[in-house]
């Protein structure tokens, strides 16, 4: 009670015993204790430094793009950054708060004759969960134009991160290892020349290629696995004869089979069932363990499958 008093006092809007399904991709997830939506980073802090007072479990999500989310739901705060939304363009500098959609910068910086964030037309995250997981697609990641940050570490200090201290590498940072909170991240664009193809354009062609390729008339959470080595995550599964494969409401895209898809009120039971089975049997006819790029919040009675010897990790 202490803690919906301050966040009361604060004037910070939360929803208490909520569906999580309401707000992820892949329209599954059990109940919250608590939801909270702060305005800006200075009520972010606030509610996390709350939330460490009050020994509350809190999880810091974005659009909620890219996790599975327990039919047990969560007991504790989950806070959205969805509601810290602004960024700004300054010439060839991108300044955005941790809740801007990482597609409307990409989109705004295209239409100003700004390349690198066309790849990103397409992603539904956040920035905060872009950098979080150094997002990517088709041969571009935020690495390639990230400049600097401003993060919460697990202590809640403040600090400023080069792209150099964030250790980036595929699918992961320095936030996702330490646990840390992005505030803010500026990226370094450049303006694209006569004799580029306008970046705009560009990006219109990798959305319409992500239309023809992917399943996006289900929910989902996107692409459900890390590429493996030289391979394709995808490509392995069908190869593994799985698309198509349903279990109960959730189902291996028939369009992509790297996505698994909600064709009808799915349980989270259902995906991680599906990742098992996905996992399991690709690894016993190709000897390559596929590694779960979406993440997982609560607890969850189907494991993820782990062979005593894994030699593709990454």
């Amino acid at each position: 009670m202490e803690f919906e008093l301050y966040l009361k006092n604060l004037n910070i809007e939360f929803l208490k015993d909520h569906p999580l399904k309401d707000f992820t991709t892949f329209k599954i997830g059990g109940k919250a204790r608590y939801i909270v939506f702060p305005r800006n980073t200075k009520q972010l802090v606030e509610v996390l430094t709350l939330a460490k007072d009050e020994a509350i479990n809190y999880i810091v999500v974005g659009n909620c793009s890219n996790v599975l989310i327990s039919d047990k739901g969560f007991n504790g705060a989950i806070i959205t950054t969805v509601k810290i939304d602004s960024f700004k363009i300054d010439g060839n500098l991108i300044e955005a708060d941790c809740g801007a959609m990482l597609s409307q910068v990409a989109r705004k910086a295209c239409e100003k004759g700004l390349k690198g964030l066309e790849f990103a037309v397409g992603i539904p995250g956040t920035v905060g969960g872009a950098v979080y997981m150094n997002a990517g697609a088709y041969d571009g990641e935020i690495k390639d134009v990230f400049e600097w940050a401003e993060v919460l570490d697990k202590n809640l200090n403040i600090l400023k991160l080069s792209k150099s201290e964030m250790k980036f590498s595929y699918r992961h940072s320095r936030l996702k290892e330490e646990k840390m909170v992005l505030l803010r991240a500026v990226f370094s664009l450049e303006f694209a020349s006569k004799e580029d193809i306008s970046p705009l354009q560009k990006a219109i062609e990798f959305s319409k290629r992500r239309r023809e390729k992917q399943p996006l008339s289900y929910p989902s959470a996107g692409s459900v696995f890390k590429r493996p080595p030289n391979n394709f995550a995808g490509k392995l599964i069908e190869d593994a004869s799985l698309k198509g494969y349903r279990i109960g409401g959730a189902c291996i895209s028939e369009k992509h089979a790297g996505f698994i898809v909600n064709v009808e009120d799915a349980k989270a039971e259902d995906v991680r069932k599906l990742i098992y089975l996905a996992q399991k049997t690709v690894y016993e006819k190709f000897g390559i363990l596929l590694e779960p790029e979406i993440q997982f919040i609560g607890e969850f009675e189907t494991p993820l499958f782990m062979p005593e010897n894994v030699q593709n990790r990454r």
